[in-house]
């Protein structure tokens, strides 16, 4: 293919996008295919000549489509969302073209300094205060990795990317239960290891770290001549949506000189209302906070946002500046690889910024409004039929439920029975989890194209299954 080629296969590749949206209603939300199905449709070897395109378009159609689940779909209700807005897919699109490596300000001075005003406009709309400032990393994973490494080297003292860590104490590192496994990675990758993953018990119905239980384990570790390197707070955990007290955790940390890091990776999205920024009070004193428009804000994934109360301290950490990579003849320029794991970065700060403008804030707050009023009323309206419980009471468009009729001595099994007969139903699409041991059913709201109708419509499936199993 060559460009004028793509010419009007480009055309026809947005006409393609186009209708798929258009028939995701009719279309089942999860894959119905077995294991393998997919695998064996396709050649055990690379072709040694060139195909025509259209054959491998159709077989894009009819050999990879029936394997693909519609993350898309208005009536995804698992994970969390992983939203495409149509005009953050348009960016995308210039951007493939375009093609640039980001890594420094002069590969592409425009991407930067676009990177550096987007950030400050997302910092603005969550109520952070000036003085932070933020970069887009592929994914809150590696944010979390970058913040944990920097909690590291600055409990070090800035010797352990020299000098490894065989010859100093233990660190430890304090996080609750409610956290995403993503944080036990960075803690493997970094060499501080899961046995200095200290969990802190939760409490209340946030399911917040006990801040009692956190400086106790603190005073025992340091007594134990451990080197306590930082802290790991959660807001809107994974699960059922855990979210500590971030002013009780600050007061913690700051007595105590650690490091902390904020992982609000789906729920941070939604600081963007005011109405909603008190669940994260505090946060303000936190050195990183991590969250992710690829999830609710509609940026098609990768695209997180990083902030960081001293940005210093993460470049320290992770710069590299070999000659090649060194600008010269110019000041005061931020080069973003110095500020992330990898040395590649695509321009990821042009879907954000079309999608802001487009939408508009007030237009992307509504829509998580939109959310979070229909899941609390899909929670009431569970919670008041007969034989279903609801488990974890909503944490914006988060809550947990199970079915629990009388004279059922396995629970877990019914709710997980439950969740395949409706996941294997095909309307909509959900997942579980454990709360306290027990085995639930966890639902959320937050498909870009998701209307109160499909809420209903999640009611009326799960209603409608539930009785059929026992």
């Amino acid at each position: 293919m060559d460009w004028e080629d793509f010419r009007q296969r480009g055309k026809d590749a947005a006409d393609w996008a186009a209708d798929y949206h258009a028939s995701l209603r009719d279309r089942p939300v999860r894959a119905q295919t077995r294991p393998g199905d997919i695998l064996a449709q396709l050649p055990a070897s690379a072709p040694e000549t060139a195909e025509p395109v259209g054959d491998i378009l159709s077989d894009l159609e009819h050999k990879i489509m029936p394997g693909m689940t519609h993350w898309q779909h208005p009536r995804f209700f698992a994970y969390f969302p992983a939203n495409a807005a149509p005009v953050s897919v348009l960016a995308e699109s210039y951007v493939s073209a375009i093609a640039a490596q980001c890594m420094l300000w002069q590969t592409s001075p425009a991407a930067t300094e676009l990177e550096t005003r987007t950030c400050d406009w997302m910092r603005q709309a969550l109520g952070l205060p000036e003085g932070f400032a933020g970069v887009i990393q592929d994914s809150a994973s590696s944010a979390t990795l970058a913040a944990v490494l920097t909690m590291r080297e600055r409990a070090l003292d800035w010797a352990g990317n020299r000098d490894g860590l065989s010859d100093h104490p233990r660190l430890r590192v304090y996080a609750s239960a409610e956290v995403h496994t993503s944080i036990d990675r960075a803690i493997w990758i970094s060499g501080i290891g899961e046995a200095n993953l200290v969990r802190i018990p939760t409490t209340g119905p946030s399911r917040a770290m006990d801040a009692s239980a956190l400086q106790a384990a603190i005073t025992r570790d340091r007594a134990a001549g451990y080197l306590p390197a930082g802290i790991i707070a959660c807001i809107g955990g994974t699960g059922v949506g855990g979210t500590d007290d971030m002013t009780s955790l600050m007061d913690v940390a700051e007595a105590e000189g650690l490091y902390t890091h904020v992982d609000a990776a789906w729920a941070g999205v939604a600081m963007i209302c005011p109405e909603y920024q008190h669940i994260w009070h505090g946060v303000e004193r936190a050195d990183s906070i991590v969250l992710n428009p690829h999830k609710w804000l509609g940026a098609q994934f990768d695209c997180t946002t990083h902030f960081l109360r001293d940005p210093s301290t993460l470049v320290k950490t992770l710069a590299i500046q070999p000659e090649y990579l060194k600008t010269h003849g110019t000041t005061g320029i931020i080069n973003y690889s110095e500020w992330s794991v990898p040395l590649g970065r695509r321009f990821r700060a042009l879907k954000l910024w079309f999608l802001l403008r487009a939408h508009g804030l007030e237009g992307l707050r509504s829509m998580i409004r939109n959310h979070v009023t229909w899941a609390e009323k899909l929670a009431t309206r569970l919670a008041n039929t007969p034989d279903f419980e609801v488990v974890t009471k909503p944490m914006l468009s988060l809550f947990s439920f199970r079915y629990a009729p009388k004279g059922v001595e396995d629970l877990d099994d019914l709710t997980l029975r439950l969740v395949n007969a409706i996941n294997n139903d095909g309307r909509i699409y959900i997942t579980q989890t454990r709360v306290d041991g027990t085995l639930v059913i966890r639902f959320q709201a937050g498909a870009f194209t998701c209307e109160e109708k499909d809420i209903d419509t999640a009611f009326d499936v799960i209603t409608e299954i539930a009785p059929t199993l026992v």
